[in-house]
């Protein structure tokens, strides 16, 4: 039944160039280039023919329905039950093995670990070597999942999270004497885990699989779970190593020696352990980054499975940096600028003084304050551009665009919780002092720019791209020539001279200025992410918050809502990167 609907459909596609109007209306969304489609049809098509046409097409659509009733079947429900009781359970076993003093220890979670990548990586070979090799098992791919410059983030994230494992194979063959060597396993398999799942991903991200669907639901939910599950325990530990416990006297690398290695009297056997545990934490941010663009394009695949995507060609978009200039320059001003605070406030930090803390907190939060008045200022250019714009909106259904967006809001509400919080207690308690009011500034200002961010991105990954605004012009008004016979070759002409005289005509203003502000805004959302994600902590060295909320809830609050701020920074540079793109 599947193999004849396939072949139905892709025959029909073939045959049946030219659609009839409701068809252009879902393949098309510009309205230009649908008139121009129906007028087409009107022109070309005799009316025995068009009805031919439409019973065809009511036979494949009803095909089409009874397989989409299939595809949603069993398949989802099953896969959905088992995404959710692996996230529960991994978040109980990541929860109770934070600290030591539970009957849950590290070695406990890391063997649940395993259990998960073992099973993701054998499902993963038998997706690779028996479902994907089998006749009609991939007939579409989808062209918006998996793009280029998502993939080489994926790559790149991966080797830095593969270098991270080698540092802790090198630390945890220290501790083997007196340690679990479930330590030394989990890292090695980790390390095999992301070799197979980045090649798993970069090659089939695309797929819109049509044979086992329940099976492949089933392997692509858990890889979903595995990867957030692993997202869950890195966060945790980077939680557990930034949080400064207030009146106990004990560092940083302590809390976390106690958290990961359970006896404090166990002692290395080499001098390198400090070396390669400090490495471990710097490398923290890439792996965190890495398993949730994995669990995101697993979410992707699984939305595809049993997707029927009609074939048309896709716009290849390329990117060119020269259309810019100011953008680029004042976001690298900032990164630099950025990244001098941040390594003079952690060297402040680290002194301990009352003094170099309160010099710390006044550069950190004077940074953040330029850098957020600066984003919101370009966003509202940004949107004014919108409102001039006279692009249509994108109607085509697409789990990409739905999963960014979603990512996007979702993501955001752990800086906005974080903001809100921090503006409670700050006017509850009356706080005065220019850090107090540094610190309010900071949080109202960041509440303004995340809101306005979210419309900008939003609103330009719903746009269609200028290209294909030009391309429905252009169609439209050759069909309009195409009415005289006699300027035909003048149509022609016409066509050739706009392709070249298009490709190398400069910029429009309005789509300078929108590429300008998404270059500005991609570069400081990567300062942003750099400062929290490498150990900036003003949450825990402003003692207002701590004060008024006492240090648990705080701490609750900041080591739950901090990592969504940090996920909602990265993924914002890559939704902008995709609206530079298609502005």
């Amino acid at each position: 039944m599947k193999t004849v609907a396939q072949q139905m459909f892709r025959t029909c596609n073939k045959l049946f160039t030219r659609k009839t109007p409701n068809d252009v209306q879902e393949a098309h969304p510009s309205n230009i280039e649908t008139a121009a489609q129906m007028d087409n049809i009107q022109h070309l098509t005799s009316p025995s023919q068009l009805s031919i046409v439409e019973d065809v097409r009511e036979g494949v659509h009803h095909v089409e329905a009874v397989m989409e009733r299939a595809h949603h079947g069993g398949g989802w429900l099953l896969s959905g039950i088992i995404c959710i009781n692996i996230l529960i359970l991994g978040c109980a076993l990541v929860s109770g093995s934070a600290f030591n003093s539970v009957a849950i220890t590290a070695v406990h979670r890391q063997i649940f670990l395993i259990i998960l990548l073992l099973l993701t990586m054998l499902w993963m070979l038998v997706y690779t070597v028996f479902t994907f090799r089998k006749d009609q098992a991939v007939l579409f791919k989808d062209s918006h999942a998996g793009p280029v410059w998502l993939r080489v983030g994926l790559l790149l994230f991966g080797l830095l999270s593969f270098l991270m494992d080698i540092f802790k194979i090198a630390t945890y063959v220290g501790y083997l004497h007196c340690d679990s060597a479930v330590k030394v396993a989990f890292p090695v398999v980790q390390a095999v885990f992301l070799l197979i799942q980045t090649y798993f991903l970069w090659i089939h991200a695309k797929d819109c699989v049509q044979l086992h669907t329940n099976f492949t639901r089933c392997g692509l939910t858990l890889t979903l779970s595995t990867n957030l599950v692993v997202w869950m325990a890195a966060v945790t530990e980077e939680s557990i190593h930034q949080t400064e416990i207030p009146d106990l006297n004990v560092s940083a690398s302590h809390k976390m020696y106690r958290a990961s290695y359970g006896d404090k009297k166990c002692k290395c056997s080499h001098s390198a352990c400090d070396t390669f545990k400090e490495a471990c934490y710097y490398l923290y941010p890439f792996n965190i980054e890495y398993s949730l663009f994995a669990a995101a394009m697993a979410y992707v695949m699984w939305k595809n499975v049993g997707r029927l995507v009609e074939d048309h060609s896709h716009h290849i978009v390329k990117f060119h940096p020269k259309d810019v200039c100011l953008g680029p320059i004042t976001g690298i001003f900032i990164v630099v600028a950025g990244l001098v605070t941040f390594i003079m406030y952690e060297v402040f930090i680290l002194k301990e003084e009352g003094e170099k803390t309160n010099q710390a907190l006044l550069i950190h939060f004077i940074m953040n304050i330029v850098i957020v008045s600066m984003m919101s200022l370009s966003t509202i250019i940004g949107c004014i551009i919108y409102r001039l714009d006279h692009r249509e909106h994108v109607s085509e259904k697409n789990p990409t665009r739905s999963l960014d967006v979603g990512l996007l809001v979702g993501a955001s509400m752990g800086q906005f919780i974080i903001s809100y919080f921090t503006i409670v207690a700050v006017v509850a308690t009356g706080a005065r002092g220019y850090l107090n009011a540094l610190n309010l500034s900071w949080a109202v200002l960041t509440v303004l720019q995340l809101g306005l961010q979210n419309y900008f991105i939003i609103e330009g990954l719903h746009r269609e791209p200028f290209h294909v605004m030009q391309e429905a012009a252009l169609h439209t008004n050759a069909h309009a020539c195409q009415e005289n016979t006699e300027m035909s070759l003048v149509v022609e002409n016409s066509k050739s001279m706009y392709i070249l005289t298009s490709s190398s005509q400069k910029l429009s203003l309005k789509r300078r200025v929108l590429k300008e502000v998404c270059a500005f805004m991609l570069l400081a959302n990567i300062i942003l992410w750099i400062m929290p994600a490498f150990g900036a902590r003003p949450q825990f060295d402003h003692a207002v918050e701590i004060k008024f909320y006492k240090f648990t809830m705080w701490a609750a609050i900041v080591n739950i809502g901090l990592p969504f701020g940090i996920f909602y920074r990265m993924h914002s540079v890559a939704s902008l990167f995709e609206v530079y793109l298609i502005s």
